[in-house]
């Protein structure tokens, strides 16, 4: 089963891509996928109800969050109530072990994303500011990535033994899909999603060309 872990829609500030035309595309375009999770920036949308979408379209349609910290953006599953209030998704200034450590102690997985990016990629910082305690999973594939931004946070990951996702970070249509991770086991829900993570059974893909 193959998911895009990094998607955002019109509800992040600069999304430009409706939740439903995300759907469209994926089927008319015959996308490699079987769902998304859309990450909003410095949010979690607790509001929108997109089952009806799903069973439509016949595709998995999961929600997380994207936070920012001092070692760059981060991407967050299995958010609950009880932790956005534990802290505030808005800041620009997390501590990154900090978030780590709160969302496993509330059963969720927090993993850096395009971590090879300049400035808002965690190895961009870790000459700075050391190697992050607590990290386990980044990503590796990203749609978004540029030059060799991704074959650093590759080469970095295996030397620090972090597993690695998938997510195009699409903010257009078009671009969903170029890059996601396989699971072994069938994904449903966002449980099913954070188990798959915790156990390590998966893998980053790309469809990028």
């Amino acid at each position: 089963m193959i998911l895009d872990l990094h998607t955002h829609s019109i509800k992040s500030d600069d999304g430009r891509a409706k939740v439903e035309n995300y759907c469209q595309w994926i089927r008319s375009k015959d996308v490699p996928i079987d769902g998304f999770v859309l990450t909003e920036h410095r949010q979690h949308d607790f509001e929108s109800d997109y089952s009806a979408l799903a069973e439509k379209h016949g595709l998995v349609i999961l929600k997380g969050s994207e936070v920012e910290t001092e070692y760059g953006h981060v991407l967050v599953f299995g958010v609950t109530e009880a932790l956005t209030q534990a802290f505030d998704f808005s800041r620009i200034d997390l501590q990154l072990e900090m978030v780590i450590e709160t969302c496993e102690a509330h059963g969720a997985v927090a993993a850096p994303c395009h971590p090879g990016r300049p400035r808002v990629g965690m190895f961009a910082h870790t000459e700075e500011l050391g190697i992050p305690k607590g990290v386990k999973i980044v990503e590796i594939y990203n749609g978004g990535s540029r030059d060799n931004e991704d074959q650093i946070a590759i080469d970095n990951a295996e030397e620090l033994g972090y597993l690695g996702i998938g997510g195009s970070d699409s903010h257009i249509v078009s671009h969903i899909g170029r890059c996601a991770t396989e699971f072994s086991e069938d994904i449903r829900s966002m449980d099913d999603l954070v188990g798959a993570l915790q156990a390590g059974e998966f893998k980053a893909v790309t469809f990028k060309h």
